[in-house]
């Protein structure tokens, strides 16, 4: 039976079938940790702060031409549905990046990197 309200019709008693069956989420987590969008060699950390900062899945798509719109809406919603543990993920990152930018500064003092590079520079010149 069609029901019309208006110009838009309706199917009474319609059935569809539609398969739910449950997709993998194109997200890999390598040796080290580090978890990447399936295929390509961009994290989940810059897909998920690219959100987070206000851009759209096709903005994302734009600026890295790796990731195709399906798995990037794919790896949003994953952040959205769960947000506690990619945050604590996020934040696990960020500690062991400052640890690592530690490390390398008390290695590698940057005091007057620039200052010897120009010299460097001019002294070659």
């Amino acid at each position: 039976m069609v029901v019309e309200v208006g110009c838009v019709h309706y199917v009474e008693n319609f059935r569809m079938s539609l398969l739910l069956g449950s997709e993998p989420v194109p997200l890999n987590r390598l040796p080290d940790g580090t978890i990447r969008i399936t295929g390509t060699r961009v994290p989940l950390d810059t897909v998920v702060g690219a959100f987070i900062d206000g851009s759209t899945p096709e903005e994302i798509v734009q600026q890295y031409p790796t990731l195709s719109l399906e798995n990037t809406y794919w790896t949003i919603s994953f952040y959205l549905r769960h947000r506690d543990e990619v945050d604590a993920y996020l934040e696990q990152r960020r500690a062991e990046a400052d640890e690592i930018r530690r490390e390398n500064e008390a290695r590698f003092d940057p005091t007057g990197v620039r200052a010897r590079l120009l010299a460097r520079k001019t002294g070659s010149a």
